[in-house]
């Protein structure tokens, strides 16, 4: 369907309209992911750290020679991640990372501070499996969809229309929106393609009902007190709470190199 089609859909069409996910192939689908980094305590520097903990997973992603797509970001006044959701596909992306699901607490002297006082902030990960298209069987008659103004990057075209989705699902609660893309044809796509992957780990739960219970359990409060790894950089250490494990060269692992943290998960 091309933009100019989709521009004469009525409610009734959005609500008969089923997306055409893309197949790939099948081990390749198994695998991909969709991760969802967001800000949680410290303000900028706790966005500055979601692009931080984003830009690692991009790293190692390229190490891996894993596709990435970027699916809705947030970004803010200092240049940080409000929230960002992409998708890294490929062999082996879900199994080597959905132990990366979490809080991460990081320590460090932020850019801003002028008395080089050591802040504490928070930023949370949540990893999803990928559905298969033959999994993504979403009724349009449990779905509400509505448009808006895109306010994300992409200059003055995006704000022209409502380009923007919001879709809620009403059996579970759950909201999804994307703005990241030029029309709304993209755009309902890809927020399909993530309610998907959401109701995918709620159905591997066994429990719709319980699905924001469960999802907090995963990426919890994002308090400074609960989380699951620490980045101390005035220590050079990250430390795993969960397998009490710590890795050097803090540096290096934020460009990318995690084969370490992966590994220690697999044994």
């Amino acid at each position: 369907m091309t933009e100019q089609d989709f521009s004469k859909f009525t409610a009734e069409d959005w609500k008969n309209y089923k997306p055409d996910i893309p197949e790939e192939e099948e081990k390749t689908e198994k695998q991909s992911a969709i991760f969802e980094i967001r800000a949680g305590q410290g303000g900028d520097e706790a966005g500055l750290f979601a692009h931080d903990l984003y830009r690692m997973y991009s790293r190692y992603g390229q190490t891996k020679g894993w596709k990435e797509r970027v699916l809705d970001q947030n970004i803010s006044s200092v240049g940080g991640y409000k929230e960002i959701i992409f998708e890294l596909s490929g062999t082996g992306v879900y199994d080597e990372l959905q132990n990366e699901g979490g809080v991460h607490r990081v320590q460090r002297i932020p850019s801003t501070e002028k008395q080089g006082r050591v802040h504490t902030s928070t930023a949370t990960v949540a990893v999803l499996l990928k559905p298969k298209k033959t999994e993504a069987n979403i009724s349009p008659a449990d779905l509400e969809i509505s448009t808006f103004k895109s306010s994300g990057p992409g200059g003055q075209y995006v704000n022209k229309t409502e380009s923007a989705i919001r879709i809620v699902h009403k059996p579970s609660g759950l909201v999804v929106t994307c703005q990241s893309e030029r029309n709304q044809l993209q755009n309902k796509e890809t927020a399909m393609t993530l309610l998907a992957a959401r109701l995918l780990e709620a159905q591997e739960r066994s429990d719709l009902s319980k699905l924001s219970t469960e999802r907090r359990d995963q990426i919890g409060w994002a308090t400074r007190s609960e989380k699951m790894r620490t980045y101390n950089f005035p220590q050079d250490r990250i430390t795993d709470h969960r397998i009490n494990k710590s890795w050097h060269d803090i540096e290096s692992i934020m460009d990318g190199k995690l084969d370490g943290i992966v590994k220690a998960f697999k044994k």
